[in-house]
């Protein structure tokens, strides 16, 4: 079914039908994975009932052994106070089912005599029962639903109300959980952090409380900082394919946990149908609303991401003194990235993080009050903080996957 359901998407349908009630015991499933919208059944058929039935509280159902123990009909109608009553089993046993399957049933042709003889006792033991209108779970019925009228039963032609459904809601959006798209492998380590962030930040109570997510993981994207201050392949081609292939799996956004690779985005964005959010700006933003009397920010990150000055730029159109290390002191946070004991070579403490310290207490003492961690290994190194203490006082120290990771969550709730 789902195989089927993706055909339809791929030949952009407006919406699915599934006239099949085995089906949509677990079209809630479906629905979840799906693009397009699955026109319930159970929906169609408790409207029907309340609109042309108002006076109906409970309702007769002639449906299969395992729809009935899936209790299908019993938690759609009972949500809008209709009781269902089914068959006795001897009856569903012996009229019901032969009626639909049997030899003499109507799968096997047969459209008269015994079948619709077997549906009507069965339709008459529910009205005994209490049952003021039959709803048949069974597709087949609908055949002989004129037959069974004919006959003084009160019964719905199912196949007819839900054809009617479709022709009033297929256009109808119906609500499909969000996911972010994440460009993993900018570099490996800071896309698992990024994924903990967004753990770490979402509400949730149980499992399903969490957003959806997809990562391509994708590390043989051209280094960017190679591209941007050497003559290393430029890496656009290969962060738009992976961006595309996110669209392609029904990301909602798209998130990319690498500063530098915040350089490409300008190329990329206007060829992709969802929007990737610009960690550099909700990073700006984020200091600007927290710590509005704040001007001076240091940045710590790679000189790929310094020379192409898109932080600088961020940080400049929202009233910001951007503040980068001398030569010596970005060589140190280099090192600290790219070194062999550096945070992309596994290290997360030691020689690493003495040289980014080094590099954040020169900003300080050049008079920056805040400081943005601007390559997304850092945070590995040093945690955010709104006063961290370095060089005698204290400084906002402020995580741009964390922020990513935030703004991502809100986007989802919206």
């Amino acid at each position: 079914v789902f195989d089927m359901v993706r055909h339809f998407e791929e030949r952009r349908a407006d919406a699915v039908l599934l006239p099949c009630f085995i089906s949509h015991t677990f079209v809630d499933e479906i629905a979840g994975e799906a693009r397009v919208p699955i026109l319930n059944v159970m929906d169609a058929l408790t409207s029907h009932v309340q609109r042309r039935h108002p006076e109906v509280r409970r309702i007769g159902v002639l449906t299969s052994d395992i729809v009935r123990r899936k209790q299908l009909f019993e938690r759609a109608f009972e949500r809008v106070g209709i009781a269902v009553i089914q068959p006795a089993p001897e009856v569903q046993r012996d009229a019901v089912m032969p009626a639909i399957y049997g030899a003499a049933g109507i799968k096997s042709g047969h459209l008269q005599g015994e079948a619709v003889e077997l549906l009507e006792r069965a339709c008459r033991d529910l009205l005994a029962d209490g049952a003021e209108l039959i709803v048949p779970g069974f597709t087949e019925i609908a055949i002989v639903v004129e037959a069974l009228r004919e006959r003084g039963l009160p019964i719905v032609d199912s196949n007819r109300v839900y054809a009617g459904h479709a022709v009033t809601d297929a256009g109808q959006k119906q609500a499909r959980p969000f996911k972010i798209g994440v460009v993993g492998g900018v570099g490996p380590a800071a896309t698992a952090d990024f994924m903990q962030k967004i753990v770490r930040n979402t509400t949730a109570a149980r499992d399903q409380d969490h957003i959806k997510v997809v990562v391509e993981q994708n590390p043989q994207i051209p280094d960017r900082t190679a591209n941007l201050i050497g003559d290393g392949p430029d890496p656009t081609v290969a962060l738009y394919a992976t961006c595309k292939k996110l669209e392609a799996g029904d990301a909602d956004l798209i998130a990319i946990p690498c500063n530098t690779a915040h350089a490409f985005v300008e190329r990329i964005q206007p060829y992709l149908s969802i929007t990737i959010v610009n960690m550099l700006h909700e990073t700006v933003q984020h200091l600007r609303s927290t710590h509005p009397a704040l001007r001076r920010v240091g940045l710590l990150a790679t000189s790929g991401t310094l020379a192409s000055r898109v932080y600088h730029e961020a940080a400049e159109a929202a009233g910001l003194e951007p503040i980068a290390p001398d030569d010596a002191h970005q060589a140190l946070v280099m090192s600290a990235i790219y070194g062999e004991r550096g945070v992309k070579a596994g290290f997360t403490d030691g020689a690493c993080r003495d040289e980014l310290m080094a590099a954040l207490v020169h900003l300080v003492e050049r008079g920056a009050e805040a400081v943005i961690l601007g390559c997304t290994e850092l945070p590995l190194l040093l945690a955010q903080s709104d006063r961290f203490a370095v060089a005698g006082t204290h400084i906002v120290l402020l995580d741009p996957t964390d922020l990513l990771a935030r703004k991502c969550i809100a986007l989802s709730n919206q």
